[in-house]
């Protein structure tokens, strides 16, 4: 039988062997090609587990090696390409005949006539961060043919493509391992622990259990004879990964299933997902035992206020149901996209216990609530798709006597909360400002923060956050410094290849960037936010020349310098 045809077959099995919980998946096998010479070695597959989303495609090793050819993947046109500092760094975007979408991202460069297209399209922008729409047909593509680069550009860490196959035009990611790609996996998933959940309580107060698994190759135990229970209705997590043949890169978990007695409860699926849905990982994990430094459970339960999520529920809810009291058999399986399954089965009995619930203090929220919380000198509201589940949250005005604060510091919240989307937050101020345009509003956690220009009404300043912790306003009056490493006044740079400009600030968020030679904008590349650097192409010709620049960071502050040099 032909690996294609097999892998329809095991795909087409999910939605049978998952009883009520998935539909059977459909996708087109080996329409799409690898987009590397290479075979394809996974770093990371899709909804792998990352900081506040999920990995949303595939990260293909390029050997520790960048510049290797990229290929279209299928036959279709470049209709999008994206150039930033981090995230993608430079990516492109192709629609295809057969209705999707394929994208490639950390791109060192683009094949010759994009390239020149994009350059031609920056210089008109004024700009080297774009994101540009191609118009069908300006720039068609064969599957196979030549598109780019391989890199580590934006948010790479590390030499590799990132390949997206997604839908049009929603824009919803798919799972690109469903597509009939050649990568070789015949190893199931992997059990580390067990996590049990209270589910009549709020997830965020209270102490979850951890339990060690045994097993290997597919089926896995708990070490006790009956997990007994002080909750009828568990919620349980699980620690594990999945891996490639011939690797052992630990990969995200693709499916999870839990079963009482032989019948399906709820699951997740890796199938689809949006990157407007992608923070919703936070409540797909155990959020706060992650930020103490444990490691990922994903839990086998929706949250409340997880909307357009990953799971699928039997019942309303995905309750377990132990009031009986009687011996119930738990089963949890794994399964990776290409159909290997790991097992782990344990018995469970719930025995009553004596309620010891803690009193927390603070407000009482609650998901798909519109509420906030007002002091006298500082509000917050929370809408209705903030919380993943209720909680207590506590309010506390801290006096402080910091340098360039003009306000005091206002604590709300848990950081070990994450929040689904903003909320609102407004602070006023200590006294009055005379630079008020240069105040900015600051979250803090520990040594985390992020500041924002905020909006005025009087002596409060409003600013939207997706973090509790420590809100403040501050006075910013120090402009951002210029440096220009290696080039000193009438240097002559006829050997040189580049020139890097550093621009540093005190509170690390420039809003603009500008240079120009000879009175002429001038492309400087950013990556990472390190430098900017601009390589010495056809704009500089040989001669004397004036290199202009001017920089602004959030608060409005400004500098500005001159470099006269030679080429």
């Amino acid at each position: 039988m032909h690996r294609s045809v097999l892998l329809l077959v095991c795909v087409f099995c999910y939605g049978f062997a998952s009883g009520q919980l998935f539909q059977a998946l459909n996708y087109p096998q080996k329409e799409f090609r690898n987009p590397l010479d290479i075979p394809i070695s996974l770093a990371a597959n899709f909804g792998e587990l990352r900081v506040n989303h999920y990995h949303m495609g595939l990260d293909i090793r390029t050997a520790h090696r960048e510049n290797l050819p990229v290929h279209a993947a299928a036959d279709g046109y470049i209709y999008r390409i994206k150039i930033e500092p981090f995230g993608f760094g430079q990516a492109i975007y192709i629609r295809h005949t057969n209705g999707y979408v394929s994208l490639y991202a950390h791109l060192n460069a683009f094949y010759p006539a994009l390239a020149n297209w994009v350059k031609q399209k920056q210089y008109e922008l004024q700009r080297w961060a774009v994101s540009l729409d191609l118009p069908p047909g300006l720039l068609s593509v064969k599957k196979g043919d030549l598109i780019a680069y391989s890199g580590n550009m934006g948010g790479s860490q590390g030499p590799h493509l990132h390949f997206e196959i997604r839908t049009y035009p929603d824009d919803s990611n798919l799972n690109p391992m469903l597509f009939g790609l050649p990568i070789a996996d015949n190893t199931p998933p992997v059990f580390r622990s067990l996590s049990v959940y209270d589910r009549n309580r709020s997830f965020y107060e209270q102490s979850p259990s951890f339990i060690p698994v045994r097993g290997a190759a597919g089926n896995y135990v708990l070490g006790l004879p009956v997990l007994i229970l002080k909750t009828p209705n568990p919620g349980f997590g699980i620690s594990g990964f999945d891996t490639q043949s011939g690797s052992n890169n630990p990969n995200g978990i693709f499916q999870g299933i839990i079963y009482d007695n032989e019948e399906a409860i709820s699951g997740f699926r890796m199938d689809q997902i949006s990157y407007n849905d992608t923070r919703g990982i936070n409540a797909h994990i155990d959020y706060p035992t992650r930020e103490r430094g444990g490691p990922y459970y994903q839990l086998l339960f929706r949250m409340p206020g997880y909307n357009n999520s990953i799971y699928r529920e039997v019942k309303p809810g995905g309750y377990l149901h132990l009031e009986d009291g009687s011996l119930h058999l738990i089963r949890i399986e794994l399964k990776d996209a290409y159909g290997n399954i790991s097992k782990l089965e344990f018995k469970v009995r719930y025995e009553p216990a004596e309620d010891s619930h803690a009193i927390y203090a603070g407000k009482l929220f609650y998901p798909g609530m519109l509420d906030g919380l007002e002091a006298p000198n500082a509000a917050f509201y929370l809408g209705q798709t903030c919380l993943y589940d209720s909680v207590h949250l506590n309010y506390a005005e801290l006096s402080t006597v910091e340098k360039d604060l003009v306000s005091a510091i206002h604590n709300f919240g848990n950081s070990q909360v994450p929040l689904a989307d903003t909320m609102t937050v407004r602070l006023k101020l200590a006294s009055p400002v005379n630079q008020k345009d240069h105040v900015l509003m600051m979250w803090s956690d520990r040594e985390d923060f992020e500041v924002k220009k905020p909006q005025w009404m009087g002596d409060w300043a409003t600013a939207s956050f997706r973090n509790f912790g420590n809100f403040a306003l501050i006075l910013d009056t120090l402009p951002p410094v210029i440096r220009v490493p290696g080039v000193v006044e009438n240097a002559n740079l006829k050997r040189s290849s580049r020139i890097a400009v550093v621009v540093t600030d005190n509170y690390k968020k420039l809003k603009s960037f500008r240079a120009t030679l000879d009175g002429k904008w001038l492309l400087f590349t950013n990556d990472k936010a390190k430098a900017f650097i601009y390589h010495f192409d056809e704009h500089c010709k040989p001669g004397k020349h004036e290199l202009k620049i001017f920089t602004e960071d959030e608060a409005g502050n400004s500098s500005s310098s001159v470099v006269h040099f030679t080429r």
